[in-house]
């Protein structure tokens, strides 16, 4: 069995780095089925944006590798970086203008999994291998 690699890039989601970096760490080095329980039960806004990208790589793994074993998918790096930062303008008294900033975060996820062992093949040759030495006694 080879363990295969997939990742995700979510890039400009709409909340802070710091906020979805704990999120992020609820889930780190999990396996992938047990992050999606706990990414939907967590009450945070940045619990959904680090939920696509999970399941956004695990897709992703599933679909390079059919014949991957989806038990055996796990999270192997999740890392959130800041994103772009949009210079924007909020009203205030006496008709002046106050700057602010919209925060974004990149969400990075990379999953691993393990192949199914191919069965078929061992058993064909292990049949093969049994028939001959049926003749052979004989």
């Amino acid at each position: 069995m080879e363990t295969r690699f997939a990742h995700a890039y979510i890039k400009g989601t709409d909340s802070m780095p710091r906020k979805t970096s704990v999120v992020a760490s609820l889930v780190r080095d999990r396996y992938v089925s047990d992050a999606v329980v706990i990414l939907e039960h967590t009450p945070r806004r940045a619990a959904r944006a680090v939920l696509k990208a999970v399941e956004s790589a695990n897709a992703n793994l599933l679909n390079k590798y059919p014949s991957m074993d989806s038990k055996t998918v796990r999270i192997s790096r999740i890392s959130v970086t800041a994103g772009t930062r949009i210079r924007r303008y909020v009203p205030a008294s006496r008709g002046r203008a106050l700057p602010f900033e919209k925060v974004s975060s990149n969400i990075f996820v990379e999953v691993a999994g393990e192949e199914k062992a191919k069965k078929s093949a061992e058993k064909k040759v292990e049949k093969a291998d049994s028939k001959k030495e049926a003749k052979e006694n004989k």
